[in-house]
């Protein structure tokens, strides 16, 4: 029976300049939608398990149009409330080479960002549910966002759901000190806590022992950080992806996760050329949480994860359009990438 995975926050519409493009560049620009917990919920729902989208949406033809994008992909969007006035935009030039990519957003006072805790019945929602997933994305686009995840999280605790929270700190959307005045009150609602070394700095207040911005990734400056994180929050696991940035075209990904008992890391992908990375970390997210759900043990889960995630950077969009079968013939070794017949 698949099992009932549920995630909450933001849909945006996407607008990027075609052909790696800049912004300056463009007199047209290729739309798509996307958002953390809706790039999650998409992975999931692709993976055979049963995905709920929870957001609200103005009642107009672009709301609609990102209910459908979600529909398409299978996500059951019977939990979006519908209202308030706008959906949140974001630009997003894709950088090559040197030169990085760029966001920027224009999602203030969006249908979300505006809802109210009272939008939602979470008991009913996530009655006979198994996962509840949320990033630190929402709870950083506005107070009420943040009041509605707390609502959310307690509900799935009730029920009985298992919850996960990637962290991601986004510092165009708040400080961080304001992000660890939200988020370590959330932590003790959470089971499973992904983020990367700057997220659990930022959010959190944990120092990592390696060096972000040289692209280092030694595992083992990690495993302090894990194990205090583990210990001051009682998280089942704790998961990171580590990514070697040698340029935006070119990077080494691999993970560790943590039970609280022993570490694991994941085999490491040369990732070259990259054709689009945003969504990276949230397919890493869909990932895991499908294998954890139906029983994987944490380095089955993981290697799932990472070879999702991997080939996410192949695609353009923020969505990751893989199956279980692709996932698994990477994660079993076979990256030639030879034409299948």
């Amino acid at each position: 029976m698949a099992k009932k995975v549920f995630t909450l926050g933001e849909i945006m519409l996407r607008l990027t300049p075609p052909d790696y493009g800049r912004f300056l560049q463009a007199d047209s620009f290729c739309v798509t939608y996307g958002g953390g917990e809706a790039n999650v919920c998409v992975s999931t729902s692709n993976y055979g398990d049963e995905a709920y989208f929870i957001t609200k949406l103005p009642k107009n033809d672009i709301g609609q149009a990102a209910i459908n994008f979600l529909r398409r992909y299978g996500v059951h969007t019977e939990n979006v409330a519908r209202g308030g006035d706008r959906v949140g935009i974001y630009y997003q030039e894709t950088g090559a080479s040197m030169r990085p990519s760029k966001v920027i957003y224009d999602r203030a006072n969006s249908a979300i960002a505006e809802a109210d805790v009272e939008d939602f019945d979470f008991d009913a929602i996530f009655k006979g549910g198994d996962w509840f997933h949320w990033t630190g994305i929402t709870p950083a686009i506005s107070d009420k966002a943040a009041a509605i995840v707390a609502k959310a999280c307690e509900a799935a605790k009730r029920q009985g759901l298992t919850v996960s929270c990637d962290l991601n700190f986004r510092k165009k959307l708040w400080t961080s000190e304001k992000a660890q005045s939200i988020m370590r009150p959330l932590m003790k609602y959470v089971d499973v806590c992904i983020g990367n070394e700057e997220d659990a700095q930022l959010c959190l207040g944990f120092k990592p022992q390696s060096d972000v911005l040289a692209g280092k990734t030694d595992a083992e400056g990690y495993k302090g950080i894990f194990k205090e994180m583990a210990e001051q929050f009682d998280f089942k696991y704790v998961a990171s992806t580590l990514r070697e940035s040698f340029s935006a075209s070119h990077n080494g990904w691999k993970a560790m996760i943590y039970d609280g008992k022993e570490f694991y890391e994941s085999r490491r992908y040369d990732i070259n050329p990259i054709i689009d990375r945003v969504g990276g970390g949230d397919s890493f997210a869909g990932g895991l949480i499908h294998g954890l759900v139906n029983g994987k043990s944490q380095g089955e889960a993981l290697e799932f994860a990472v070879a999702a995630s991997a080939l996410k950077h192949t695609i353009n969009g923020d969505i990751n359009l893989v199956s279980v079968e692709e996932v698994e013939t990477l994660a079993g070794g076979d990256a030639s990438g030879r034409v299948q017949r």
